[in-house]
């Protein structure tokens, strides 16, 4: 079959977004800090946006222009002293004036800062980590140049919690040492603070910790060495049958145990931790919710009034810059227009958690109810997708605490009476549960199904494994505690 060209007529329905239709649905399901991101951006790259003016702006008034011109002379004074090539005039300048010191109350004396003031130290760009104190520690020892490498390596292969990452022999490879040198440089840098650094496992950290203190506890050191997997368990009773000790002394070094450090480089990381930012507020007034915007800290954007009225002076712009400008004033005005549209749908979504959940905001979690998706949609006559953008890495603050609006919805589980029970409602029974056991009989997955069952809630043996998972709650063994 010969190839040939050739041409149809098709006609069809196609749905094409638009690059501001994108833009929107962007827009719709970026948190918060994503959002002031794409508001800064977009004003750094559209000339036709710009941020409204604070009112905490100064104004203009006879007695602030006068204090400036009066700090003006004294600068004006103080820089007429400097000038000139006469090394006495400099001399004359008091430098203790420009020190970086953060005292509140203005003072002709030399006092000491308050208590609270920041320190010089607050404004390092960089918070120095665990390396950084390793090395420090380092630089105080007489070392020869060989340990100074092999101490550098086995730092540099430590990872957040302390531990050493590499082998004795990647250590022998790295400096062409024998293992009696690696192994010698390793005791050197575990030498160091904090105490169990740069050990192999969570039990060589312990016993290099046991090492340290200033009592010997042989008993501790050999729970440690020998009995770890009947530790974790907690399974005190068959310690004391290992070992040979009584339950009491037992239990006195399993409490030394306790109070060392299983990860300690934890303590040293410089993480940046971000917090979360309510996009919502929801207050309760007078016996009703009234629901709030966060706004606060989102820049505000207006259409530049300065280039509105260039573009109608015809004469000035060339159809080019003209053309450009109009562009742009069509991209501001729509992307003004979807933050509006944005809030205005976490405002109606919000709304209708409100409505649905309402006992929620009334008792706290234990009074959850079911909810999906398609039930706020239906609500607020919107798409299911919309509605799973919007209450994505979104956050309400309201009187049971900070929640993301994805908490809101749960599957229902069914009741003997054909009502149904939120699955949010029942991890928050199972913690209350677990929370009010006895720590020495704890209970287990099935006595806790039992006694969700008394209370008119069946749930499976396997669901309350899986919810109890999903708590990040320990399993009955690993809970259990020896009076």
């Amino acid at each position: 079959m010969a190839l040939e060209l050739r041409q149809h007529l098709k006609l069809a329905q196609k749905l094409v977004m638009t690059p501001q239709l994108r833009q929107a649905i962007k827009l719709l399901q970026l948190s918060r800090l994503e959002l002031t991101e794409a508001l800064q951006s977009e004003i750094e790259q559209n000339p036709m946006l710009e941020e409204v003016p604070s009112i905490l702006e100064p104004t203009a008034n006879p007695e602030a222009l006068s204090a400036e011109e009066n700090t003006y002379q004294a600068e004006s004074a103080v820089t007429d002293r400097v000038k000139g090539d006469d090394p006495a005039s400099v001399v004359e300048v008091n430098w203790e004036d420009y020190a970086n010191a953060f005292d509140s109350d203005l003072s002709f004396s030399h006092e000491n800062p308050p208590a609270d003031a920041p320190s010089l130290f607050d404004f390092i760009s960089v918070a120095p980590g665990l390396a950084s104190y390793l090395q420090w520690q380092l630089t105080h020892l007489d070392m020869t140049e060989q340990d100074a490498e092999l101490t550098t390596f086995i730092v540099c292969n430590l990872d957040e919690h302390g531990f050493l990452e590499a082998s004795i022999e990647d250590i022998c490879a790295f400096g062409h040492c024998t293992v009696e040198e690696a192994e010698g440089a390793l005791r050197l840098v575990q030498s160091l603070d904090p105490a169990g650094i740069a050990a192999r496992d969570i039990r060589e950290s312990l016993l290099l910790q046991l090492d340290r203190l200033d009592d010997e506890h042989p008993l501790a050191c050999r729970i440690v060495e020998q009995h770890m997997p009947l530790l974790e368990a907690r399974n005190y009773a068959q310690i004391s049958r290992k070992t040979g000790a009584p339950l009491k002394k037992v239990l006195e070094a399993v409490a030394t145990i306790q109070a060392l450090t299983p990860y300690p480089g934890n303590e040293f990381s410089n993480e940046q931790i971000n917090y979360v930012v309510p996009d919502v507020f929801v207050h309760k007034v007078d016996g009703g919710f009234v629901i709030q915007l966060n706004d606060e800290g989102l820049p505000q954007l207006q259409l530049s009034s300065e280039y509105q009225q260039l573009l109608k002076q015809k004469n000035r712009l060339t159809p080019e810059s003209r053309g450009y400008l109009r562009e742009n004033k069509r991209n501001a005005e729509w992307f003004i227009k979807s933050i509006e549209q944005r809030q205005r749908t976490i405002y109606r979504v919000m709304e209708s958690l409100l409505k649905f959940q309402r006992d929620f905001f009334e008792y706290g979690p234990s009074a959850m109810r079911p909810l999906i998706l398609r039930d706020v949609a239906e609500d607020i006559g919107m798409h299911e997708s919309t509605v799973s953008r919007v209450t994505s890495n979104k956050y309400v603050h309201c009187p049971q605490g900070i929640y993301e609006l994805k908490y809101f919805f749960s599957t229902a589980v069914a009741t003997p009476d054909g009502d149904s029970v939120a699955a949010e409602a029942i991890k928050t029974r199972i913690r209350q549960l677990v929370n009010n056991e006895n720590q020495t009989k704890p209970l287990s997955d099935s006595k806790i199904s039992e006694l969700l069952a008394k209370e008119n809630i069946t749930v499976a043996r396997r669901t309350v494994a899986k919810y109890r998972e999903q708590l990040k709650i320990l399993p009955v063994k690993h809970r259990r505690q020896t009076r």
